[in-house]
This record gives structure tokens, C-alpha cells and sequence, in this order.
């Protein structure tokens, strides 16, 4: 760096320092001196043409970075993005609490007003770290350029360090535009949540050795600590011969799908998810989404049951059931050192035993996993379901990795694709909007990698029309990405819970604003933005033209029409 230097140039010199590559963003004029900065750096600029797919795009590329941060220690996972002040951070935020649902490492950064002009309460003018606080482990506006180097390389650490998620820092145009001798400050190591309270981690064995049928429910948590984190949720899974489940609404793979002992994601109804929970002990590790949908009338788990709780978040330990035994530190140190005791401390005849109640049980579900998404055709239907949509990406795609906002394709997808550590990201947070932006994001991310993957957005027809202009910066940037819709002309979730919340059948109710009347044109639209468009009217094309966009580098948009 030059002896002098203007604030926009120290914060673009400071994240390359960091390892900082991308910048996702639309800008506005409070955010001109940081563009005009990104002139003379390294990072590459990644134009949103609407604030939250910048955001999303963010949120998608930082939890992909992540995986590849598990192995490689240069990666640093941080997403980053700059937003247009007050109605842009607005715009933004939709995606920015699905990003801190995920726990994506965000920095989200804004333009703001001159300090000495504010007081006239310029347009665009609103409190920019009230409005983002709510979503962020830390919100603050940078108020001297003297300041930026530190608070800068607090925020990155902030953002970064278990629990992960976004943090927020205004950026005044004045402080930007300043002049300062600042150099930017080293990072520093980020720590994991260490071994956990070894007291506390001897009970947890003890416990389980006590325990009749004990259930381990894996949240997210898991596979944001590595790879190595999911190896040990199976160590301690087979050392204690437990059933093993994912969280309610789990958004990665915290588990291998195909192990011997996985039974399921417990879905978000309290009908099924207290079934599943009902027994005697359950060890709940990296949860943070564990509950229903919709409200409930009983308590999920019964006061009880033994309750093991263990997350590298404190907040989450002991939230929603009292804990028996309650641990904070790394998930996968925890788990091992867990199961280290339980080697020794359970007898194999007992943990054999155990392994053989949860193959009873796997076998008295088969039937209805099956079913999922696989529902009758009425009589002329020409559209695939759900269940042979997934089956043939899957089959055409095994080793793909996959960005999910199916909604009500989800649960089909998650019961018939078997999937492995680092394999699949979803949106947690619930809010529509996220899964297009974040498969750009993620496809942007794994194209850094030495071996690729191929990348498949599998989205509802709802969720694509939230922002489509998401397709707009993939054909930009000729990001290699297929994006798949499962296009069911509705909004079938909000169907479904219509009658579970008010009763009825189906034909009872007139689902006011529920359906696409007329339908949008899905492989146009893809088309405008410049992508490749494709219409799949039946079962039987899906293969050809799915293997096809795979095959052929670029954007392509599948439209799959599917029935309910």
C-alpha cells in the first residue's frame, strides 16, 4: 500500500489480506468510493441486480467455502457483500435471515450518508445497524477511518467463529472517501468450540450406557464443524448402537444417509416428529431448528425422557428441553470424546441389541418413505411426480452438489437420494428466496475448486419466481450451473397447511392466491436472462434433457412440471 490512502482503498486491501476473493453487491452512490476502489484491487465484483440475490448469492457461496475450508486451510469461507443504505439493506434482509439460519460466515456491509449531512435527513436515510441487528452476531457503523482496521478485522473474525453467521458494518461515504496511514491488521487464528466440559462429557457416556433406546437427533451444527464432525456423529452412533435421525427442518447432511443406523430428517409435524422422539434418552447435537412447523398442541419430547444436549452454541443448549446433561464446545470433538468412553464403558451385547431395534424400526418405515412424493397419478395425468423427478436426478447425478429449495419436493428428495457429508445445502431459514441466488453463489464457489462439481439448484416453481433475475448474474458470469424446477404450478405448501391448521379436506377450501393462473413461463424467463430454457412435460424426457444441461457448460434452467 502507498503511504496514504483513502478508507475504500484500506477495506478493499484488507479482505484480499484476508483471502477475500469475491465482492457480491449492487451499488448505489453512497457505495461509489468503495467501487471505484475495487479498481485498483483484487477482488472480483459479483453484480446482484437485486439486493437479496446478492445476498443469497453470498450466503450460498460462503456455506460451499466452507466444505472446502474443512480441507484446505487457505480457504477462508467469508462471504461478503455490499448493499445499496437504507432500502437496499431492506431489500436484503429477506436473504440475510435466511443466511443467519444457515449460519453463513456474511459480512454485509452498506453505504451510509456523510456524517455532517444526516441531520438534513437526506432520501435514503434510516438507521442502518438497527435494521440489520436482528440477523447479525454484530452490528456497527464504522464512524472513523482510524477505526476501520480493527473493526474490519472484528467483524471477519466475528463472522467466522462458531456459531458462524452475518455480521453488519455501515461504511459513511465521508469515512470512505477519507485519508488514513492505517494498514489493515492481521487476522489472526479462528478458534473452533474446543472439547466441551470433560465432567459433563462423562456423564453424556454414562448416560447413554444407562440409557434403553437412546436417539441421537443431528442438527446442522455438524456438518459446519467438518467433515471430521459427521465421521464422529457415526462413531458415537455405533458405539452406542443408537437410531439416528436429522434435526426438523435440517438443511445439510449430518449424517450418511445410507448408514445402517440413519433412519431420517424428523419431519416438522408434530404427529410424526413426537412418534419418532418418543423413548427414553435423546441426544440432541448442533440443533438449532428441532420443531415443528406449525404450532403444537403437546410437547414434542416427554419431561421424561433424558435429554443430552451438545452445541457449539450455548444458546442452543438446553432452549426448548431441559438438558440431563448439557455440553458446549466443537460437535465432533465432543462426540468422539463421547464415544471414546462408551468403547469401553457399554457392553457389546447391549450396543448389538440396540442396533437391532433401530433395523425393526427402519423396516416398518420403508413403506412410508417410499411414498413420499410418490402420489398417485389421477387418471390422464401426463406429469411426473416428485418421487420420479428425484429418482432420475439422482440417477443421472449421483455425485452432484446439490442447493435445495423444493419445499414441498424436499422430503422426497431427502428420503430417496442417499447423500454424503458436504453434498447438499438448503435454506433453514424458511423464507422463499434464498435457493436460486445461493445455487448461483454455491456454483460460483465450487468453480474455484481443482475438481468441480457439477451443481443442481432444485427449486420449487414458487421459490424461482421470487427472484429470477437470480439467472441474470449466473449467464453474466457463465456460471456452470443446472438448476431444476419442480414446477407445480402452486403454492402447495400453503395448501397443505391449510388444512392442517383449519380442518377440512381439500375441497373444502378455495386456497385464495394459492395457484399460477396463468402459469409463468419459466424456460423464457430463464431464456431473458440468458440462459438456456427447458420445458419437461413428462417423466420420460426428464433423463435426456437433465444428462444434456449437465453435459453442456453454462446456465440451464430445467422446468419439470410436476403433480401433487
Amino acid at each position: 500500500m502507498s503511504d496514504t490512502t483513502t478508507g475504500a482503498d484500506l477495506f478493499v486491501e484488507a479482505l484480499s489480506q484476508y483471502g477475500v476473493t469475491h465482492l457480491f453487491g449492487n451499488p448505489g452512490t453512497t457505495e461509489l468510493p468503495i467501487m471505484d476502489a475495487l479498481a485498483g484491487g483484487d477482488l472480483e465484483y459479483v453484480l446482484g441486480i437485486h439486493e437479496d440475490v446478492a445476498v443469497g448469492m453470498a450466503a450460498g457461496y460462503a456455506s460451499t467455502r466452507r466444505y472446502h475450508s474443512h480441507h484446505d486451510d487457505s480457504v477462508n469461507p467469508l462471504g461478503v457483500v455490499n448493499l445499496h443504505v437504507t432500502p437496499g439493506l431492506a431489500h436484503g434482509l429477506g436473504n440475510l435471515y435466511d443466511a443467519k439460519m444457515t449460519g453463513a460466515p456474511l459480512l454485509v456491509t452498506a453505504g451510509n450518508h456523510e456524517r455532517d449531512f444526516r441531520h438534513e435527513e437526506p432520501i435514503l436515510t434510516g438507521d442502518l445497524t438497527t435494521l440489520a441487528d436482528q440477523f447479525c452476531k454484530w452490528s456497527a457503523e464504522v464512524l472513523s477511518v482510524d477505526a476501520l482496521p480493527t473493526m474490519l478485522r472484528r467483524a471477519v473474525r466475528v463472522a467466522l467463529t462458531p456459531p458462524t453467521g452475518p455480521v453488519f458494518l455501515a461504511l459513511p461515504a465521508d469515512v470512505m472517501m477519507a485519508e488514513t496511514d492505517k494498514e489493515p491488521e492481521r487476522l489472526g487464528p479462528i478458534p473452533n468450540a474446543g472439547g466441551g466440559d470433560p465432567a459433563q462429557v462423562e456423564r453424556a457416556a454414562d448416560l447413554l450406557v444407562e440409557a434403553d433406546n437412546p436417539v441421537l437427533v443431528l442438527g446442522d451444527h455438524v456438518a459446519r464443524a467438518g467433515e471430521q464432525a459427521v465421521d464422529a456423529a457415526v462413531k458415537l452412533a455405533e458405539a452406542s448402537g443408537a437410531r439416528v435421525h436429522g434435526e426438523m427442518l435440517g438443511c445439510e447432511v449430518n449424517y450418511p444417509t445410507d448408514h445402517d443406523q440413519w433412519v431420517s430428517f424428523l419431519p416438522p409435524r408434530e404427529d410424526l416428529g413426537k412418534m419418532l422422539m418418543q423413548t427414553d434418552t435423546l441426544v440432541f447435537v448442533g440443533c438449532s431448528t428441532n420443531t415443528t412447523l406449525m404450532h403444537h398442541d403437546t410437547p414434542l419430547v416427554d419431561a421424561e425422557t433424558t435429554c443430552i444436549h451438545i452445541s457449539q452454541d450455548a444458546w442452543q443448549v438446553g432452549k426448548n428441553q431441559t438438558a440431563d446433561a448439557a455440553i458446549v464446545g466443537d460437535p465432533g470433538l465432543v462426540m468422539d470424546a463421547i464415544a471414546d468412553h462408551l468403547s469401553e464403558s457399554l457392553d457389546a451385547d447391549v450396543r448389538d441389541a440396540r442396533r437391532e431395534q433401530v433395523s425393526t424400526l427402519k423396516q416398518s418405515l420403508a413403506s412410508t418413505m417410499e411414498q413420499m412424493g410418490n402420489d398417485p397419478k389421477a387418471e390422464g395425468e401426463t406429469r411426473s411426480s416428485k418421487a420420479e423427478l428425484v429418482d432420475t436426478i439422482h440417477a443421472v447425478a449421483p455425485d452432484a452438489y446439490f442447493v435445495d429449495e423444493g419445499v414441498t419436493s424436499k422430503y422426497a428428495f431427502l428420503t430417496r437420494v442417499p447423500l454424503e457429508a458436504e453434498q447438499f445445502i438448503s435454506n433453514k431459514g424458511g423464507g422463499l428466496g434464498y435457493g436460486l441466488p445461493a445455487s448461483v453463489g454455491a456454483a460460483m464457489a465450487e468453480s474455484m475448486q481443482e475438481n468441480p462439481r457439477q451443481v443442481i439448484g432444485f427449486v420449487g416453481d414458487g421459490s424461482y419466481l421470487y427472484y429470477p433475475h437470480s439467472i441474470y448474474s449466473a449467464a453474466r458470469y457463465d456460471v456452470d450451473l443446472t438448476v431444476v424446477v419442480s414446477d407445480n404450478r402452486n403454492y402447495r405448501i400453503l395448501k397443505d397447511n391449510t388444512v392442517r391448521m383449519l380442518g377440512g379436506d381439500y375441497a373444502d377450501h378455495a386456497f385464495i392466491g394459492m395457484d399460477f393462473e396463468p402459469a409463468v413461463d419459466i424456460p423464457k424467463n430463464a431464456e431473458s436472462h440468458g440462459a438456456r430454457g427447458h420445458l419437461v412435460s413428462t417423466p420420460d424426457e426428464i433423463e435426456e434433457v437433465l444428462s444434456e444441461a449437465i453435459d453442456t457448460a453454462g446456465t440451464d434452467v430445467i422446468d419439470v412440471l410436476v403433480h401433487d
